[in-house]
């Protein structure tokens, strides 16, 4: 019930999701949690539980490497489903079958429920956003930025993601991009996506009426990282990540 009720919810919105956050409101973007369970409670006793007054946005890649997979989708889609309009989530690589196979989440999905329960979850996983902005200024995409310039929000808003993802084209590239600090694209090490400079961040800014791209993906010491030129910010929010 609990997957399903989130699916509708996010199949009711766009692929790019619009938050509108007054000036004196926050909203707490995270990063990659990957099933690491005890820092998604760290992170609710640090910053207190979701509620109407204390937004949440989840950046992709919930699931996989970590022991608690199922433990975190569930206490997630739950908050999704009781604050619909405060709790966010856009999808990350790990929320697709290919991957999710591979990484752990099948197994253990099947392990503590059954095979039907692991397709309830990869149904939904496609219903996700990819992206959101918040309000006008901040774009947050689980992996970066795009193959080619000219690409405007709108595109993103019309992209149709109701499907597993291509090895190329803006859905691909929002689960799979990295930034660099060397201006251009470059070959992605991990075979999908690019690499993109701090040049074509601050052209897809520019281009977007944005001051900041927040995305999550890789692993950082610090928890964060700005990309030299100070456009691009990742996010990663699992300390405790394979132990």
């Amino acid at each position: 019930m609990l997957i399903i009720k989130a699916k509708e919810i996010f199949g009711a919105n766009k692929s790019l999701v619009d938050i509108h956050r007054e000036d004196d409101e926050e909203i707490t973007v995270c990063g990659d949690i990957h099933g690491q369970y005890y820092d998604l409670l760290n992170i609710f006793e640090l910053n207190k539980v979701p509620s109407k007054a204390n937004p949440y946005l989840f950046n992709g890649d919930f699931i996989d490497r970590g022991s608690f997979s199922v433990e975190v989708i569930c206490t997630l889609l739950a908050w999704k489903v009781l604050y619909p309009k405060h709790f966010f989530m856009s999808r990350g690589n790990h929320e697709t079958k290919n991957l999710n196979h591979l990484y752990g989440f099948k197994g253990e999905v099947c392990h503590k429920y059954d095979a039907k329960v692991y397709e309830l979850f990869n149904d939904m996983f496609q219903h996700m956003p990819l992206s959101h902005c918040i309000n006008k200024k901040v774009f947050v995409t689980h992996g970066g930025l795009f193959a080619k310039d000219g690409v405007k929000l709108d595109d993103i808003r019309k992209v149709n993601r109701i499907r597993e993802p291509s090895d190329e084209g803006i859905m691909c590239e929002c689960l799979w991009s990295d930034p660099c600090d060397q201006n251009g694209r470059h070959p992605s090490h991990r075979g999908v996506g690019v690499k993109f400079g701090p040049d074509v961040a601050e052209r897809f800014c520019e281009d977007n009426g944005l001051k900041l791209v927040v995305r999550s993906h890789e692993v950082k010491t610090l928890g964060y990282e700005y990309q030299k030129g100070g456009k691009t910010l990742t996010i990663f929010s699992a300390p405790n990540y394979c132990d």
